[in-house]
């Protein structure tokens, strides 16, 4: 039986004393989803772009395509923000692999010796272990994005075999409350930065492990198609190397 790492509580507080205004931090101890609870308050007008929710358990936590995500009490770091982006809608397809790179670039901002890696679309890989993922939905006039990190899990608490954590990995910290609010002050700079139209899809490429290699994709329908990654659209879409765009599908990648 591996040994538990230490699990400290989310203080907003110590969150928000390290993070700019534009931020709103909340903590609750227990939900069914933050990513719910985000959207249902944006619905309800009573969320602004700057809104975070994040918590120790959500009991009805979910992935990309709706896929059920779960995580035992404080062993994860789960949270949801809202952003208003005043760039054209068609290009908010790019937030998800923006904030994949704001997780990775906080993540290496703890711990310089640590080099995950993101795949497409959504998720954050350490080796060929997935350690996050990132959920992303239009609401009212801006984007509700959910993050998961497996922070402190050991080998027996991981949901499936191909999971791993940062504690696995012995990264150099596993305090929930530094990795978000250095994740929220990384996403902030480069939002900004997006949002006066830079494209950023080059730092996105450095850090991809699909992008030069060969994959499969496994659609919604069941269908799926062979190719080489060759790049990304500015709204985030992948490139094959035949010249078509996949916007939607499960990647497989190829050894």
């Amino acid at each position: 039986m591996s040994t538990v790492a230490p699990r400290p509580p989310l203080d907003s507080s110590v969150i928000s004393e390290k993070i700019s205004q534009y931020w709103r931090v909340s903590v609750v101890e227990v939900t069914g989803s933050t990513q719910d609870d985000l959207t249902q308050l944006v619905a309800d007008k009573k969320a602004k772009s700057g809104e975070v929710i994040t918590t120790e358990y959500q009991s009805a936590g979910r992935g990309r395509l709706d896929r059920k995500f779960d995580a035992p009490a404080s062993s994860a770091l789960m949270f949801s923000f809202f952003v208003e982006p005043i760039r054209d809608k068609s290009d908010w397809s790019f937030l998800p692999l923006l904030t994949g790179l704001s997780a990775i670039f906080s993540l290496t901002t703890l711990d310089p010796e640590f080099s995950p890696a993101l795949k497409w679309p959504n998720d954050i890989l350490i080796g060929d272990g997935k350690v996050g993922g990132i959920i992303a939905q239009a609401s009212g006039e801006g984007v509700v994005i959910g993050v998961g990190i497996n922070v402190g899990m050991s080998q027996e608490e991981l949901p499936v075999v191909t999971a791993t954590s940062l504690a696995l990995h012995n990264f150099s910290t596993l305090d929930r409350n530094l990795i978000l609010s250095t994740f929220l002050a990384t996403f902030e700079e480069l939002f900004e930065r997006w949002q006066n139209g830079e494209d950023l899809r080059h730092l996105y490429k450095e850090r991809s492990a699909t992008i030069g290699h060969d994959i499969r994709i496994e659609h919604p329908d069941g269908s799926h198609k062979n190719g080489k990654a060759v790049d990304v659209t500015p709204a985030g879409e992948l490139i094959l190397e035949d010249g078509s765009r996949v916007t939607v599908g499960d990647i497989v990648h190829l050894r």
